[in-house]
């Protein structure tokens, strides 16, 4: 794969660590467990869309726009990382923020990611739960177009065929680390949602053939609506690469059994996982994506799922930033 025929923007850092973490691993007694840390990519703080947003802003510019749209849940990592990239580029950002869960706790609307949207000089508009959020920018998008703007809307998350890339070029990437440290992969597992990241991962692993299968624990959607979201987005994909037909259906396993009450809404295995994560390796984690991720590899190692000796790697797609709005989920004691 050529990926240089596409247009990019580079301000991720990349390569990003691939890390063991040891400490957990005994303290859940085996498999051998490693951490790829997309959490590192820099942009505000990192996350999983600085390497979509590396190929969409490009297109962005491409298309000599001068203001972005984009969209997410209240504590959107998205946005914070879109908010980041137009405010180095100087180009205009408006974020319409949906309000998923409901949550009137001050925190949760106006820390962690709303904060640091804000301090980046977004432009930010709440909006009910199930708004038809595509409608919602493009409406956005004709009104600043009549005002003589010229805007580009990014999906939720950055998932379609371009921001795809971002992860298709992470699949490279990560096997070239395990080349290099003779690290034979038998398992992937990482948070899944808008479906961008997995879509990316599996076709870039299979049109390598690369033989390492990967696993989504679902943060939202049920198992069959998610799977299906990430292979639709596979296939375009893979064909957008010169890769049809390359991701089967069989390729796309989501997990959605970790997701709780609803998209955003805290569990006790997130908090476990969160709080595991950062006693045991010193690695934060995020409520809403990386945090349920963690819960569901732990619950599976737990169940005997993976082999002893398997070494399963589990992909950080960041977000700590969210920790912040979600404060009185950990009911932490008072202190003198």
């Amino acid at each position: 794969m050529h990926l240089s025929r596409f247009s990019r923007l580079h301000f991720a850092h990349l390569p990003t660590p691939l890390e063991p973490m040891p400490a957990l691993s005994k303290e859940l007694g085996g498999p051998n467990l490693w951490i790829k840390r997309d959490d590192c990519t820099g942009l505000a703080g990192g996350g999983n869309k600085t390497r979509k947003l590396e190929f969409l802003i490009a297109d962005a510019l491409d298309q000599n726009a001068d203001t972005i749209i984009t969209q997410g849940a209240t504590q959107s990592n998205h946005a914070r990382q879109t908010a980041a990239i137009a405010a180095k580029l100087g180009l205009k950002c408006h974020l319409l923020l949906e309000d998923r869960t409901g949550s009137d706790k001050v925190d949760y609307n106006y820390n962690g990611n709303v904060m640091l949207d804000q301090l980046l000089g977004a432009s930010l508009i709440k909006v009910p739960a199930d708004t038809d959020m595509d409608v919602a920018m493009k409406s956005l998008a004709d009104d600043l177009g009549s005002e003589g703007k010229k805007p580009y809307i990014i999906p939720g998350g950055g998932s379609n065929k371009i921001g795809a890339l971002g992860y298709v070029n992470a699949a490279l990437e990560l096997v070239h680390q395990a080349n290099s440290q003779s690290l034979k992969i038998d398992h992937i597992v990482h948070a899944t949602g808008s479906a961008g990241t997995q879509a990316g991962l599996v076709t870039g692993l299979m049109a390598m053939n690369s033989q390492i299968p990967v696993l989504g624990i679902g943060v939202r959607a049920v198992k069959e609506k998610q799977e299906g979201n990430v292979f639709a987005l596979a296939e375009r994909t893979a064909d957008y690469i010169g890769a049809p037909g390359v991701v089967k259906r069989e390729d796309i396993v989501a997990n959605c059994d970790y997701v709780g009450d609803g998209y955003g809404i805290p569990t006790d295995g997130m908090r476990e996982a969160v709080t595991m994560l950062a006693r045991s390796e010193a690695i934060l984690l995020d409520p809403v994506y990386s945090g349920k991720g963690m819960a569901g590899l732990i619950d599976l190692i737990r169940n005997k799922e993976f082999a002893d000796d398997a070494n399963v790697v589990f992909l950080h797609t960041g977000g700590a930033q969210g920790l912040f709005g979600y404060r009185e989920a950990f009911n932490f004691p008072a202190y003198d």
